[in-house]
């Protein structure tokens, strides 16, 4: 029977708690498109993406028009390029051109997989495509770049990380006039997932379809609001309150993400759950932690109540779909959640708290300033920190910190848009750099001979 009481709570959803899909992304195979040389195969990509996304901005406006829920963001994933041009590898910048080329004609907001996976050895032709990073970056506006150095079952590749820490720099100091804007649009990841709809890190994956929609939900607003009904509820009730309201929201995204499955004529992937931030106000994770008990994001307890908001939004979304992936948790972007900006400009939470957080949640350590004069080897062993929670804990976790080009803490930095605002946040000043520079690899833990 029709339920009059579900359509006005979804309405309400909607029009007062930011519920939106974040994101429609779809995944595209880019290993039919290798040719002989690499201009023949950049042009083959650009001709591939641009058929198979061709309908996916229309398609996306018609479903959100139908269904009344807003799709704010129409994404492409592909092969990681580096795999495509494994044979020319110097050629990788045109490639990556001719993707981001085939971003604007499509009028998508952005298009990722200009990756490469090398958690457990570098080949030669990865190392060159690596150092092409930041001129790529530099290049294009739509493009994002993902690395994945890291697994739960090799162990972390620390000469990746080594590598990847100068890349970061080099990609600030390429898009300065920017304020390194470039590293906004990189992600080193440890267990990077092959259906992972959000940007930057997202790919496609080579065990995936030839082509495949993923949705990204996202509904903060939704969970405060909530969190905030049931002030005087025990911890054990609330939990059971945002697992039920996980529940509609992935209901939501299982919808829309089958339709336009079918409308596009690519395979239905996954539903990630991922509660995923902006800069508004309602709309934050931070809050919602805070909706908790917490008096302010950062203080002690923040872990454990991030725990229990993580755990409770994943036990809601599987029973609304059997086809949950992607990274599936809380997003703590510090640029792009208004609560996390604030706690940062008060001083109430730093980058080892964050690390902290991390062990518990989606991802890891992202959007975070830090100064520009931060070395390499420093953004290094942060990488390696991070990727070493994700290897112990067989979990995604990644890096995209931003060395903003001259300047430093007490500073800020705003990109706009979705990507916010964010204080500069002080890095320690003691060095890592002889641990970076042994180089190897980190062995894999004993876990990892599991069958």
């Amino acid at each position: 029977m029709f339920n009059y009481k579900h359509v006005l709570e979804t309405i309400e959803m909607v029009e007062r708690e930011h519920l939106d899909i974040r994101t429609v992304t779809m995944g595209i195979s880019l290993l039919p498109c290798v040719r002989a040389t690499g201009e023949a195969t950049a042009q083959a990509v650009y001709d591939r993406v641009c058929k198979k996304a061709e309908n996916i901005v229309k398609v996306t406006r018609e479903l959100s028009g139908e269904y009344g829920i807003p799709i704010v963001n129409k994404r492409v994933s592909v092969t990681p390029v580096s795999l495509v041009c494994a044979a020319f590898p110097e050629k990788a910048p045109l490639i990556g051109r001719a993707l981001d080329r085939a971003a604007q004609t499509l009028g998508i907001d952005f298009l990722g997989g200009y990756s490469a996976l090398v958690h457990k050895g570098t080949a030669d032709y990865e190392e060159i495509f690596l150092k092409s990073i930041p001129e790529v970056l530099a290049s294009t506006e739509m493009l994002c770049s993902s690395v994945n150095v890291g697994s739960s079952k090799s162990g972390i590749n620390m000469d990746a990380v080594r590598l990847m820490g100068q890349v970061i720099k080099d990609t600030a100091s390429a898009t300065a006039e920017k304020d390194g804007f470039g590293c906004a649009k990189l992600v080193v990841f440890c267990n990077a997932v092959e259906d992972n709809p959000f940007m930057a890190g997202a790919f496609h994956g080579v065990g995936e379809s030839d082509t495949v929609i993923n949705v990204g939900v996202s509904g903060p607003g939704v969970v405060q609001h909530a969190v905030e009904a049931v002030h005087e509820a025990d911890l054990a009730e609330l939990a059971e309150t945002i697992k039920c309201t996980a529940f509609k929201i992935t209901r939501a995204g299982q919808l829309i993400a089958k339709e336009a499955a079918k409308r596009l004529n690519a395979r239905f992937g996954i539903v990630d759950l991922s509660l995923a931030p902006t800069p508004a106000r309602g709309d934050s994770v931070a809050q919602i932690l805070e909706g908790i008990g917490l008096e302010s994001v950062g203080t002690h307890g923040t872990t454990a109540c991030l725990a229990m908001l993580n755990d409770a939004v994943k036990k809601g979304g599987v029973m609304a779909s059997s086809m949950v992936g992607g990274l599936s948790g809380a997003f703590i972007p510090v640029s792009e959640d208004i609560g996390m900006i604030e706690a940062a400009e008060r001083g109430d939470i730093n980058l080892d708290k964050l690390e902290a957080m991390t062990a518990v949640c989606s991802v890891g350590l992202d959007m975070i300033a830090i100064p520009g004069n931060t070395s390499a080897e420093t953004i290094s062993a942060i990488i390696a920190d991070e990727a070493a929670i994700g290897m112990i804990n067989n979990k995604t976790t990644a890096v995209r910190v931003i060395p903003v080009p001259g300047k430093g803490v007490g500073e800020e930095v705003n990109f706009g848009g979705l990507l916010g605002r964010a204080p500069i946040m002080p890095v320690h000043d003691k060095s890592s750099a002889k641990f970076i520079r042994r180089g190897g690899i980190i062995p894999a833990p004993i876990h990892s001979n599991k069958n």
